[in-house]
């Protein structure tokens, strides 16, 4: 049973889903960090610099949310470099798609990725956070 998370990952082009995102996480106290990349090539970064050093920092997500529309490099374009890394260092990564698309092709290719463990509907909300954390990470809120 976990406490809390090390640091969880918001990937996401808008500041206020950001802002939202991050006020919601913090405000439930689930994560000693709380990362935020503006776009697919930022959080590639911040994930490989992690490996690089070997999480010296703590700052290898745990948990990554994902939006699918971004600029520079977007949610798919993020995944198909993701899984390119090796998959010792993948595992310890859940990877869920949190977007505003309501698009079902989007849930059916979202399904296509392995790495990918949830498609979720922004924005996060309290119980939805915490529902995950249960699921992926057996997480009990003190």
């Amino acid at each position: 049973m976990k406490k809390k998370l090390n640091c969880i990952l918001l990937v996401d082009d808008d500041k206020a889903t950001n802002f939202l995102h991050k006020k919601i996480i913090g405000n439930n106290d689930v994560s000693e960090n709380i990362l935020v990349a503006l776009n697919g090539k930022e959080a590639m970064i911040i994930i490989c610099n992690a490996l690089i050093d070997n999480d010296k920092n703590n700052t290898l997500p745990e948990l990554v949310f994902l939006d699918i529309n971004m600029p520079i490099m977007n949610g798919w374009e993020f995944m198909e470099e993701y899984q390119k890394l090796d998959e010792s260092k993948k595992s310890k990564i859940i990877i869920i798609m949190l977007t505003s698309s309501i698009n079902t092709e989007d849930e059916i290719k979202a399904r296509k990725f392995p790495e990918i463990s949830g498609f979720l509907n922004k924005p996060l909300k309290t119980e939805m956070l915490n529902n995950l954390l249960k699921e992926k990470f057996n997480f009990i809120k003190r």
